[in-house]
């Protein structure tokens, strides 16, 4: 696609100034066109038109110490100023403020006793359910048709509100694309502290006891820190590297159990490894155990035992390197039965391809020594530059890019018998034994799949079913990466024990609204009665688990008052599900990555009227 300078843009006031045009479309031209210039609608980059929705320090950050920061390597901060001033139209503004929506002096300690309804990191539980039992929910399937807004939060500079809160005692806690956490009053949405972060927040936040009654939350960053932050005061307890790749990232969340930490690593190197200059690929995933007290590291397993060695030359002379990738995108889930954790994984970065790659695989708890592994999908070696026009690093064994983005999920069946299931991007959902090496119980094709298909970031099961979102996320093949607003979607339910599919919502059409598709690639949420499942077109709904009846819906694409006096907007529902606390729905919208609506809120919604 030929780049077309921006002329002129309008924000907030400012003009983007003339000296910075041609630099950075100069620069923009060299570095960054290959990604977000393509029209090839599975690069999996976010579009010009995406970019441009984003803050200027938004952009200025991922470019100076974020994941796009080894693309700018060696450019000046004037530079890098020229870049996101041309991909945003926007100028830097002045840094918001964490003073207003602040909680009275007074109101210090938990509100609620700790306890007491809770909703603890990604999956609720150690088994990654995604289900809330009714005492917790605190919300009866005859009483969610009356769920409205209480209160709204603003997110600052950003476009994506993509980490999921957690409430526990009565506050919120809740990471950012803003590089802060923030802890809230659950029940009136003010401000209790703000912790600042060397960068992004975009995974769940865990909750966990200490010594000497002390209570931490335990985060990750996209720059593959872990930080344990005092839960009452915001104060830092202990902060660990738990990767030096400059690739490495969190985007799963922390579970902790017994004293220990436990992490997965991915990273972003599918992307920065697509530059031709770019000795593709040395990074490999991996699950690392912390001290919970001290953040001292127990033990660290990688996903591919075998460290990367060089392989070949590409055209450009770049020495490659494999085997490599097989990310941890997701929260670890521990079976504390067999002592023993599992995780999803990614597709390999590069030749040769592992058996390790789109699997789950197990650990021992103790000592990280790999258990056994399942793989689902063999041979699955991808980068971006695959979807590219210069495939220079693109593995000579190309798969289909069929990982998996989710936890696994743990169940015990009324019969006694257990069952580990979990969604992949391929539209298959898999059950496994754990109790046996993992030996495939059975397997559903729900979606077609696909490099943004199939299930995405979370199923949900009760003790009878497992409940999948399909995304099969599709483009407009005319070149301009617009969403196709006629593809995608679909909501199901699948037999635990058989796997046979019980229940079916149609895909929801998006009939004249914009930046729409009816995919579902957001997390999904049970309590009894009741499956919630946002959508890329913005609607958060939720349906019946007997019989699929839609119970409620919310179009969360608008502008929002806050508390804490941030403009704010919904857009999107990608990433993160919606989560369930004594009577309360707490939802993140806002996801711009592949051409939806972006959006900055967290939205409160209770029940109300007779």
């Amino acid at each position: 696609m030929k780049l077309i300078a921006l002329t002129a843009a309008i924000v907030i006031g400012y003009c983007l100034p003339a000296a910075a045009q041609p630099v950075g479309a100069t620069l923009y031209a060299q570095r960054c066109a290959q990604c977000h210039d393509g029209g090839n609608p599975d690069v999996r980059a976010p579009s010009r038109t995406v970019l441009q929705s984003k803050s200027f320090a938004e952009v200025m950050g991922a470019i100076t110490t974020g994941p796009m920061a080894s693309f700018a390597q060696g450019l000046t901060n004037d530079e890098r100023t020229a870049i996101a001033s041309l991909v945003t139209g926007k100028v830097a503004a002045q840094p918001a403020t964490d003073s207003a929506g602040r909680c009275a002096a007074s109101e210090t300690g938990f509100p609620r006793p700790i306890d007491g309804p809770r909703w603890n990191g990604w999956g609720a539980d150690l088994n990654n359910s995604r289900f809330q039992p009714a005492a917790m929910a605190g919300l009866a399937p005859d009483q969610v048709s009356r769920l409205h807004l209480k209160w709204a939060f603003g997110f600052p500079d950003t476009s994506n509100a993509n980490a999921q809160p957690t409430v526990v005692g009565g506050l919120l806690f809740v990471g950012g694309g803003d590089r802060k956490v923030h802890a809230l009053d659950a029940s009136s949405g003010c401000t209790r502290w703000v912790f600042p972060t060397e960068a992004p927040v975009r995974a769940a936040i865990s909750f966990a006891p200490l010594d000497d009654n002390q209570f931490a939350v335990v985060f990750g960053d996209v720059r593959a820190n872990v930080y344990a932050v005092n839960a009452a005061t915001g104060a830092m307890i202990w902060k660990s590297k738990v990767d030096d790749h400059p690739a490495a990232r969190i985007t799963g969340a922390p579970t902790v159990y017994s004293g220990v930490v436990y992490v997965g690593v991915s990273s972003i190197e599918e992307a920065t490894g697509s530059r031709p200059t770019y000795q593709c690929c040395t990074f490999r995933g991996s699950v690392v155990a912390l001290k919970a007290a001290t953040g001292a590291q127990i033990w660290k397993s990688y996903t591919i035992p075998e460290a990367p060695q060089p392989t070949r030359t590409n055209g450009y002379g770049t020495q490659l390197f494999g085997p490599a990738g097989v990310s941890v995108w997701s929260a670890p889930t521990i079976d504390v039965q067999r002592q023993a954790l599992y995780v999803a994984t990614s597709n390999s970065y590069a030749d040769p391809a592992t058996d390790t790659s789109d699997a789950v695989l197990a650990f021992d708890l103790a000592t990280g020594r790999m258990l056994w592994h399942q793989q689902a999908t063999p041979k699955d070696s991808f980068v971006v530059a695959c979807f590219g026009l210069d495939q220079s690093n693109c593995p000579q064994d190309r798969g289909p890019d069929y990982d998996f983005g989710q936890s696994p999920i743990l169940v015990s069946l009324h019969d006694g018998h257990r069952v580990l299931a979990v969604g992949q991007k391929s539209g298959v959902v898999h059950a496994l034994d754990p109790d046996h090496d993992g030996k495939i119980l059975w397997q559903t094709r729900i979606g077609k799949g696909g490099a943004l298909g199939g299930t995405e970031w979370g199923s949900a099961a009760d003790q009878d079913r497992i409940y999948v979102a399909n995304s099969d996320v599709r483009f407009l093949t005319d070149g301009t990466r617009r969403l196709n607003s006629k593809e995608g979607g679909g909501l199901f339910a699948l037999d635990l024990a058989t796997g046979k599919i019980t229940m079916q919502v149609a895909p929801v059409a998006c009939g004249d609204r914009a930046q729409c598709s009816p995919a579902l690639s957001a997390a999904v949420t049970v309590i009894p009665g009741v499956v919630f499942s946002g959508g890329v077109s913005g609607f958060l709904r939720a349906y019946a688990t007997d019989d699929a009846r839609l119970l409620w819906e919310i179009d969360t694409a608008r502008d929002y008052p806050t508390v804490n006096g941030v403009p704010a907007h919904g857009g999107a529902m990608d990433g993160p599900g919606p989560i369930v606390v004594d009577g309360m729905l707490y939802v993140n919208s806002g996801y711009a990555q592949w051409g939806g609506l972006s959006g900055n809120v967290l939205l409160a919604f209770e029940v109300g009227g007779p």
